[in-house]
């Protein structure tokens, strides 16, 4: 029998100690759970949520919040792990060199950050050094991506990385299970591929990910047939 929700969280030692629940704003949008306060918050809102949290121990250690940037309709929506250094002073994701990747990717199927993309991280404030986040971070910081996505109502998901992966599909199968296939995250299609700054490392998979890329395109092409069938 599947987990449900809930326990596949306990299980992965990522469940919240506060009450959740579900809330739906719309046929249209992902079921998502979130605690009851943010379940009645507007993007706005909640960025401001974002940067005054406190719920981990991050909030002691940032420079500030890193909400997430971008087109609030947008059918794209791509998923990182946590802000890095230069993500932390500026306060927007990707704009390091991991970033000028991630543009490249964007570019090479023919979008651009901010028209019709959006782009969020798993956490919202920078683990000290780098590190690996804990799993308290991620059930402190994952309720406000939850809101995110119920808010933008995207069309399709891109997860990249390992962690934002595993953390939205609440498994720790490894990403190269996980990449090349179609998933789905409240009922949006979901894609996995690598984080630019793996392929930074490892530019040898880079040709893996333009694989990724073309199933996400062919895959949101054909969900836009359907609607206009």
């Amino acid at each position: 029998m599947s987990l449900s929700r809930e326990d596949r969280f306990k299980e992965l030692g990522l469940w919240p100690v506060w009450h959740r629940r579900e809330a739906k704003t719309g046929p249209a949008s992902p079921v998502a759970e979130v605690d009851n306060e943010l379940a009645q918050l507007d993007l706005d809102e909640l960025r401001e949520a974002v940067r005054t949290c406190t719920r981990c121990e991050l909030h002691q250690t940032r420079k500030q919040a890193v909400f997430g940037i971008g087109d609030p309709d947008a059918d794209w929506l791509f998923v990182g792990e946590a802000p890095g250094a230069d993500e932390d002073r500026l306060g927007e994701p990707f704009v390091g060199q991991a970033g000028k990747l991630l543009d490249a990717m964007l570019a090479a199927i023919g979008l651009q950050r901010g028209r019709n993309v959006y782009i969020a991280n798993v956490l919202k404030s920078r683990p000290p050094g780098n590190r690996d986040p804990k799993p308290e971070e991620v059930a402190a910081c994952l309720p406000y991506l939850e809101r995110q996505i119920d808010l933008i109502r995207p069309k399709l998901i891109v997860a990249l990385g390992r962690f934002a992966a595993q953390s939205l599909l609440l498994t720790d199968t490894p990403i190269s299970r996980l990449r090349g296939k179609l998933h789905e995250y409240h009922g949006v299609p979901l894609i996995v591929t690598y984080h630019p700054a793996y392929l930074l490392r490892t530019p040898a998979d880079k040709a893996r990910a333009w694989e990724d890329l073309l199933l996400a395109a062919a895959t949101l092409r054909g969900l836009q047939n359907a609607d206009a069938a």
